[in-house]
């Protein structure tokens, strides 16, 4: 794997070189006109009248995939988005708005790219960051936000937190059964986990009853089997797991086996490049890792990508 090269004077989201070659070309092999079997000689056949075509087909345009029904459905307070500096649906576009636009198509070009020879795993990114405090739920939860906006896709938001979940409180909706749950015990539905929002195309997932073993339940062959299922069920469902911090916890690096891509959350007054290096380490079982600068201060004239402005960053 090509590791990305932290650049400190470079863009604020640092996407990882990818190459991809499509120099191999399928070609039918060309036939000799000597080998090609004589034609045969048509027989005459009785004057009849000219076939009638059949009036042309109106075209239709194909019936969007009803999405699965949640078990339940919350309503999202958006006064409470407002005041803890989360994107507000509906709301006119600001600032945060149009830099989580920017992060949402880079990410989503990578997942059109990966589409190609993993569908599956096109579907599903992990956000992480190196340790605690680097504002990775905020970016999550502000993430799938902006994804559910899109046309074409429903979003599912997964805490995959075990040991911390925070992102049913961000969008104060009651947990309940959830991913451990589902791991844990083969007789749960995972999707009758699911709590269906009413934010557009916006469904979440619990993180589930803490367990002393979420490491070794999330290296069950279980997971995968979870996954599948949930890209199953809706073949127009994006999934994001909100993770643990990589460097605080070991489920981060275990769950980056099983997606497409990582959104690796950094903060740009705190977070040293050898934390960032050794993330990139932990996380390196996904090919694609991209950067994303937190908590940058405004300069006028500069960058603004990334920028939060008077937000307090998770756990202050």
């Amino acid at each position: 794997m090509n590791k990305p090269i932290i650049n400190k004077n470079g863009s604020l989201l640092e996407r990882a070189a990818e190459a991809y070659d499509f120099s191999a070309h399928f070609r039918a092999p060309a036939i000799p006109l000597d080998d090609l079997p004589p034609a045969p000689v048509a027989k005459p056949m009785a004057a009849a009248s000219p076939p009638v075509a059949p009036p042309p087909a109106a075209f239709a345009p194909m019936p969007r995939p009803a999405p699965p029904v949640p078990s339940c459905q919350a309503v999202i307070d958006r006064a409470m988005l407002a005041d803890n500096g989360l994107l507000v649906p509906g709301a006119p576009v600001g600032v945060l708005a149009e830099e989580f636009r920017l992060a949402k198509r880079e990410l989503l070009l990578t997942a059109r790219r990966l589409a190609v020879s993993d569908p599956a795993k096109a579907r599903t990114m992990l956000v992480c960051s190196p340790k605690p405090g680097d504002g990775k739920t905020y970016c999550a939860v502000n993430l799938a936000i902006s994804m559910a906006a899109e046309r074409d896709l429903r979003v599912l938001l997964v805490d995959a937190d075990f040991a911390k979940p925070g992102v049913m409180s961000r969008l104060g909706v009651p947990d309940g059964l959830g991913l451990m749950d589902a791991l844990g015990d083969s007789a749960i539905d995972v999707e009758s986990c699911i709590v269906g929002t009413d934010i557009p195309n916006l469904s979440l997932l619990p993180a589930g009853a803490g367990s002393t073993s979420d490491t070794e339940l999330i290296a069950s062959d279980r997971t995968p089997e979870l996954i599948a299922r949930l890209l199953a069920a809706d073949p127009e469902r994006m999934v994001i797991f909100d993770s643990p911090p990589a460097l605080a916890a070991s489920p981060a690096s275990v769950l980056a086996l099983h997606v497409g891509q990582v959104m690796l959350v950094v903060r740009a007054d705190r977070t040293p490049e050898s934390d960032i290096r050794d993330a990139v380490h932990r996380l390196d079982g996904c090919e694609h890792i991209q950067l994303l600068l937190n908590s940058v201060s405004f300069a006028p004239g500069g960058a603004r990508f990334g920028s939060y402005y008077g937000q307090e960053d998770e756990g202050q």
